[in-house]
């Protein structure tokens, strides 16, 4: 079970004063997140204006940044429609890489995640499959889109605790039948830690960072996302 560190999602810095929105500070963010005991590294990508991008001269550089700073450590970053608001120009930018991160996240619920997927495993990078709801997980069946992914990222965007765990139990029994991978499972916001616990406890791996959540188990504000990674550790520690 491991510790993925989500750094900075698309937040900025209204959300949290250390949240790294530029090339070098994702970089510094990442190697003090690794330091703490983060085993993998998620990012969205940041221009020099702090705008998200998959530009392949701005993946290059921080995915470079990040393997001199982080070495050893797997790199994935976001694909989200939202990054570019264009199917074809998101796949040409992935298409133009030069240095591949080791994975990439693609959500279901995006019309585009079937072609998305093979164009990223045509190029040998693996594909992390973000799942939300259970409508997402049938899907992902329909159209055959667990087979190819490494792994499984269950995300739960319900607030309420009842309601985020019964879309994990209801997302579970869709996939029971499905090829079986490895999970990655996080919560958002008020449901960060609740689903730490939940994790930990199926035999999930899980993330924690300033892009899900800014508050420790006990409330109070993290001071970084190192912090959050700590907690993570510490929590897994306790409860395992």
């Amino acid at each position: 079970m491991i510790v993925q560190a989500c750094l900075n999602g698309r937040h900025g810095c209204n959300w949290h004063p250390r949240v790294p929105t530029t090339p070098d500070a994702i970089v510094a963010d990442a190697a003090e997140s690794v330091r703490a005991g983060a085993n993998e590294l998620h990012i969205h990508v940041r221009a020099a204006d702090g705008a998200e991008t998959l530009r392949p001269d701005v993946v290059d550089e921080t995915i470079s940044g990040l393997r001199k700073a982080c070495p050893g450590t797997l790199i994935g970053i976001s694909t989200g429609v939202w990054i570019e608001r264009d199917d074809a120009r998101r796949r040409d930018y992935l298409r133009r890489l030069s240095v591949l991160p080791d994975y990439a996240s693609v959500n279901v619920n995006e019309d585009d995640s079937a072609g998305l997927i093979a164009l990223l495993v045509e190029r040998g990078i693996g594909v992390e499959l973000g799942i939300w709801v259970a409508e997402d997980a049938r899907r992902a069946i329909e159209h055959d889109l667990v087979r190819p992914c490494f792994r499984v990222l269950l995300e739960i965007m319900h607030q309420d605790g009842a309601a985020a765990l019964a879309e994990l139990d209801a997302i579970e029994r869709v996939l029971a039948d499905s090829p079986q991978k490895s999970v990655l499972l996080h919560g958002d916001k008020a449901q960060v830690w609740p689903l730490v616990d939940a994790a930990f406890a199926r035999g999930y791996s899980t993330r924690v960072g300033l892009e899900d959540g800014r508050h420790l188990p006990d409330g109070t504000l993290a001071t970084s996302n190192a912090a959050l990674v700590k907690a993570a550790i510490a929590r897994r520690m306790r409860l395992g």
